[in-house]
């Protein structure tokens, strides 16, 4: 089994509560004068990070004391054009949507539309787990703070096959709970996408209508929606880029994150993105009219689970994780909530905000994640805070999301090479076959002439199969997740007909085997 995909997100989702936690300001207000020098660093920093960092463009919004003390557009919409950045440009958030999901909730909640504590078959009578106990006391809030004990990126790649957001949700059940409910921490965006679609149901309205009218409309910010269509529909969007040499940066992909919308699919400009951080940082006011309860909006960033322990932190601190923030504090008290986000189909994010110094920093970006809105948000709130930058972000966030890494990340694995010695494979009729997954739902293996595809997937999408030794073959799947080239093992008896086929990829947590029907399918 290829524990790749698994690890590299752990890694992903570590770095910015291990780098928070190393910051060390004094715990003093900062004066005009700091300030000023702070936001004329980053607005050089932006602009010289393009030209080192060869990301195609990056849009930054900075809010202190209720006034957007920075708004700028940096770079271009898409490589090769002149297309420019502005303030209007539409960036993909991926994870950052989780702090603006949590707004929307905490402005429910101080309705009194739902609570926190709510269970989620309360909304959804229907839901299960595969633990019934679980299934019985699971709430929004272990959903938003991802202690549901559903395992790491739980129906990520049920998204990837192309399974849409019920289908995804229904398919969890089948799913064996990685830990008991509030036994630790997950990161698990379909969890928190149930609990979401359960407040929207409370609120009779679909989750995108709901954040519409009860968030983004009336604060203003017109062109935030958490619909894909929306963002395609603009004509002032950023592509996303990936970078396969690692400098030369191409926009190669889509990203339709409508399954995962909560946790991963909302869309916003640059001006959009500093209305929400006025909200965050004033109580959940904007130009005098209240949004949000301050009390409900203040719940999402204080800590409910921890999330990377003392003894696995290089800085020996804990970190936790709130509702849709994670939270952090420097060794004299401060506290940080912020949030990464990152497709590896293009896009990178970063929203950092000091509630106690109403100071905030929202960085968009339009490549995969290097580490540039990280290492950009981090050196600014260390300068504005402290008055000096403490060490070299940038280079330290360079550092964790490492060459190394990018390349596994879309490097074609370890199956480029033809092995030396490969064993020949079987008749392939022993191969062909109709084989069943609870999970993923039917794969089929169909022979024609010399060659094997395999069908998956609701939209039954057909992948040729490669051999690669005995009872092996390759194929190329594609997906926000599917990261390299992958490995079909067949399991043959004696008999030498097969009776199951394991898909390496999709094997995260040993739910990749797929068994022969014994009858045939229609």
């Amino acid at each position: 089994m290829d524990h790749f995909s698994r690890r590299r997100r752990r890694i992903l989702q570590a770095i910015p509560s291990l780098l928070a936690a190393s910051v060390c300001p004094a715990c003093t207000s900062h004066d005009p004068d700091q300030l000023h020098s702070a936001l004329l660093a980053l607005d050089q920093l932006a602009s010289e990070t393009l030209g080192t960092s060869g990301i195609p463009g990056m849009a930054i919004a900075v809010v202190h004391n209720d006034r957007v003390v920075h708004l700028k557009g940096y770079g271009v919409r898409e490589a090769g054009h002149r297309s420019a950045v502005d303030t209007d440009t539409i960036f993909q958030l991926a994870s950052v949507s989780k702090p603006m999901a949590a707004t929307v909730l905490a402005g429910l909640v101080g309705d009194g539309v739902i609570g926190w504590d709510d269970l989620i078959t309360k909304h959804v009578p229907g839901f299960a787990l595969a633990d019934a106990v679980a299934t019985r006391q699971v709430t929004l809030r272990d959903m938003f703070c991802h202690r549901s004990g559903l395992s790491e990126h739980a129906g990520d790649l049920l998204e990837d096959i192309g399974y849409d957001r019920d289908a995804t949700l229904y398919r969890l059940r089948y799913l064996p709970l990685d830990k008991p409910l509030r036994a630790g921490f997950a990161y698990t965006n379909f969890g928190l996408t149930q609990a979401a679609v359960a407040a929207a149901r409370a609120a009779g309205q679909s989750w995108e209508n709901l954040a519409a009218q009860r968030l983004f409309q009336p604060a203003g910010m017109t062109s935030t929606s958490f619909r894909y269509q929306d963002f395609i529909a603009s004509g002032n969007r950023a592509r996303l880029h990936v970078a396969d040499d690692g400098t030369t940066y191409t926009a190669k992909y889509e990203r339709n994150a409508d399954a995962q919308s909560p946790a991963g699919g909302a869309s916003a400009s640059i001006a959009d993105m500093a209305r929400w951080l006025r909200i965050i940082l004033n109580d959940g006011q904007l130009d005098g009219v209240r949004h949000v309860a301050a009390a409900e909006l203040a719940q999402t960033r204080q800590p409910q689970i921890e999330s990377l322990s003392a003894v696995r932190s290089p800085v020996g601190k804990s970190s936790y994780y709130g509702l849709g923030w994670t939270v952090d504090t420097d060794a004299n008290g401060r506290v940080f909530n912020g949030h990464s986000g990152g497709f590896m189909l293009g896009a990178a994010t970063n929203v950092t905000v000091c509630v106690e110094q109403r100071l905030g920093i929202v960085v968009l970006t339009n490549a995969w994640p290097v580490g540039v809105a990280e290492g950009i948000a981090k050196t600014f709130m260390d300068y504005a805070l402290n008055g000096t930058v403490s060490q070299d972000w940038m280079a330290l966030y360079r550092g964790a999301f490492t060459a190394k890494l990018q390349a596994e990340l879309r490097g074609p694995g370890d199956y480029v090479q033809p092995l030396p010695e490969a064993e020949p494979a079987r008749d392939l009729q022993a191969y062909a076959g109709n084989y069943l997954n609870d999970y993923y739902g039917n794969a089929a293996v169909v022979q024609n002439g010399d060659a094997l595809t395999l069908t998956i997937g609701p939209d039954k999408t057909a992948y040729s199969l490669r051999h690669w030794s005995a009872d092996d073959f390759l194929y190329e799947p594609y997906g926000e997740n599917a990261v390299r080239i992958t490995k079909v093992s067949f399991g043959v008896p004696d008999s030498g007909k097969a009776e199951r086929l394991r898909v390496e990829y999709l094997d995260q947590n040993r739910e990749g085997d797929f068994l022969r029907a014994t009858l045939p399918q229609s």
